[in-house]
């Protein structure tokens, strides 16, 4: 397995860390602890100083990096081999002590140096770690003086582990694409959303609402969304003399067939029954057919849904009168969205291109990043009131999780590269105006940071200054370790080795 990173700090172990079979009130003699990432395990191990012939007690804490919790089960080999040639020691233990902590204990009977292999057996991770150098003294006269590291915040495993969310991760070299952050509202596309007013005036059926959709409910393009009956004066009257007429038109029209049948009428008398009637039809035809529906043959307008989408709003009152043009519904498809950006007039000129090189959004409340795919226009004047220039994005939205309606903070690329120290974007915090972070120096040791920041793709972030390639930078609740950093008292749990 690849070693990614390593630290090894002195500490000085007390009775809650370094604790084993002949333990006494005096003071040990100072060991040490080694912090080791892999690509899947991270190791914090904490030991006294190695002296022949007294018991060592090694506290191992493994971490699972795919969630950063502690390995609950599984066993743990600690394999020393001597430098200069000899017989390795071998120690196992077959489960941990408490999850993700494994306490072993050995005694070396000669002084070196010895290289330590640690293999992990577990269903979660399975790993082989290398400690090399690890010095075995002859007596306790040659431990050298402990060394206190100044301005370290303490966080234990045992706090890193109960911490929803604690994550961590290596800063790399790398280049990231600029962007700036704008604010923004999804807003429904052009063409999937639609306002259904009534077409004439007339009252709501009362027996025509019970099948009505309810805000929230999904219709499809043509379905019946209520019924109305239209008012005496408006299409009401004009359908009635309409089919009053039709029904003239048909009786007349039957008369002057027989009657031509029989050679009493001429055919001038029965060319113009069927004129007649033809004029009936599509007088009739024309009032049924105004408004946004036709007509039922009992005189009623169905109205039905002129999009598939879902009800936005209903103010449908069953027995209710309503008049021409008053809104009935409406109905948003959100299967696509627009994204309404108010860029600021000072950051217009940087972008690029149609409208930057894309952008990406998150939604008020959420942490999940959404992406735009792609921008549907840019304003070309900057408003005098906001000081600021819209921009359309468009999109997808086939899970339904963007809301429309909702406000977004979006990322916006420059199309400009910047180089440097790369980390996520969620390891930097602002304190005073100030970005900061804090940066993982040992298993149990954080150091805050203060950042030059270069620019952000809304994921990613380059550091100019403050971080090195290689270090450990808090990723995931790294406002718990700045509380931590506030405290100047151990948790109540302390260590639990």
């Amino acid at each position: 397995m690849r070693i990614l990173a390593s630290t090894l700090v002195t500490a000085l172990l007390g009775a809650a860390c370094g604790g084993g079979a002949g333990e006494t009130d005096a003071a040990e003699p100072p060991g040490g602890a080694i912090t080791r990432w892999t690509d899947s395990t991270e190791l914090f191990m904490e030991h006294p100083a190695l002296i022949v012939g007294l018991p060592a007690r090694f506290a191992v804490h493994l971490t699972d990096l795919t969630d950063f919790a502690p390995l609950n089960s599984g066993s743990v080999t600690l394999r020393f081999v001597p430098r200069d040639g000899g017989e390795p020691i071998v120690v196992t233990q077959e489960a941990p002590r408490i999850p993700g902590i494994f306490g072993l204990t050995t005694e070396f009977g000669r002084a070196g140096v010895y290289d330590l292999a640690i293999l992990v057996d577990s269903p979660q991770a399975r790993d082989s770690i290398a400690v090399p150098d690890l010095l075995v003294l002859a007596d306790a006269g040659g431990v050298p003086a402990s060394e206190e590291a100044d301005g370290d915040i303490p966080f234990l495993k045992e706090q890193q582990w109960k911490t929803p969310g604690f994550a961590s991760a290596f800063a790399t070299e790398g280049a990231v694409e600029e962007s700036f952050d704008a604010t923004g509202q999804v807003v429904p596309a052009a063409g999937r959303v639609a306002q259904v007013a009534a077409p004439i005036g007339g009252l709501i059926r009362v027996d025509g609402t019970g099948r009505s959709p309810t805000p929230g409910q999904w219709v499809e393009r043509g379905q019946l969304l209520l019924v109305l009956t239209p008012s005496l004066g408006e299409a009401g009257s004009a359908y009635a003399q309409a089919r009053r007429e039709l029904r003239e038109a048909e009786a007349e029209q039957a008369r002057a067939t027989r009657l031509y049948a029989v050679e009493a009428v001429p055919r001038r008398r029965l060319d113009e029954a069927d004129i007649r009637l033809q004029a009936a039809r599509e007088a009739l035809a024309g009032v049924a057919d105004a408004g946004s529906g036709a007509m039922d043959s009992t005189g009623q307008l169905p109205i039905r849904a002129p999009i598939g989408g879902v009800v936005a709003s209903r103010r449908v009152i069953p027995g209710s009168r309503v008049a021409v043009g008053d809104l009935l519904f409406s109905i948003v498809d959100p299967s696509v969205v627009w994204l309404e950006v108010h860029v600021p007039a000072a950051r217009a000129a940087r972008l690029s291109g149609a409208a930057g090189t894309g952008a990406t959004f998150r939604l008020e409340g959420g942490d999940r990043r959404y992406t735009a795919r792609r921008t549907v226009s840019v304003g070309s004047v900057v408003d005098s009131l906001t000081r600021t220039l819209l921009v359309l994005y468009e999109a997808g939205n086939p899970d339904g999780t963007i809301k429309v309606g909702a406000t977004a903070t979006v990322a916006i690329g420059t199309g400009m590269r910047i180089r440097g120290v790369v980390v996520p974007s969620s390891a930097i915090l602002d304190e005073d105006g100030r970005p900061i972070c804090y940066v993982q120096v040992s298993g149990e040791s954080f150091e805050k940071r203060e950042l030059t920041v270069g620019g952000s793709d809304g994921m990613y972030s380059v550091v100019l200054s403050g971080i090195r390639p290689g270090e450990r930078v808090v990723t995931g609740a790294a406002y718990q370790v700045r509380l931590a950093s506030l405290s100047t008292s151990v948790p109540a749990e302390g260590h639990e080795h």
